[in-house]
């Protein structure tokens, strides 16, 4: 025994969605230069930001008196200003790779940021030193850009890109 069919339309089958349009190209290439321009500018203000941070804080550190108070600020600063480096560093060469989407572009705020941290390093006519040599933590700090910049940049070279 069968059953009579129940009528009922038949509608179209859908189409699948298209998927979302790419950005034109010029539009793209030209927020990758956008990004790697704010990238640069972001390696210069690093750097003054750096030199600011070491300049007055070495200066705090020196105007106190002796004893554990200096050693403890002394301390305080140190480590919360290279841990603030740190972090900076790894923030403008995260943000230089996310914009401009290259492997080379930790490259971008650390050229700019050794060529001024290089400069606070260097006399003017008038006399006047961003870093002076016996500012213990200026080198501190120095050394961990550096550092930051060269492991950041070693790292977006070698671990491959992930497909965007």
């Amino acid at each position: 025994m069968t059953l009579p069919a129940v009528p009922m339309s038949v509608a179209p089958e859908q189409q699948p969605a298209a998927p979302p349009a790419r950005p034109a190209r010029a539009l793209d290439v030209a927020l990758r230069v956008a990004g790697g321009v704010v990238a640069v500018w972001a390696g210069v203000l690093a750097a003054v930001l750096d030199l600011l941070f070491a300049t007055w804080a070495w200066q705090v550190v020196k105007g106190l008196s002796g004893g554990a108070a200096k050693g403890l600020v002394g301390t305080a600063l140190a480590v919360g200003g290279i841990a603030a480096v740190v972090m900076l560093t790894v923030l403008v060469a995260s943000f230089a790779h996310a914009a401009v989407g290259t492997r080379w572009a930790a490259a971008l705020p650390a050229l700019p940021w050794f060529v001024v941290i290089v400069a606070g390093g260097l006399r003017t006519t008038e006399g006047d030193l961003g870093l002076s040599g016996d500012n213990v933590l200026g080198v501190a700090l120095v050394v961990a850009g550096a550092i930051t910049f060269a492991v950041l940049g070693f790292r977006q070279l070698v671990v491959p890109l992930t497909a965007h």
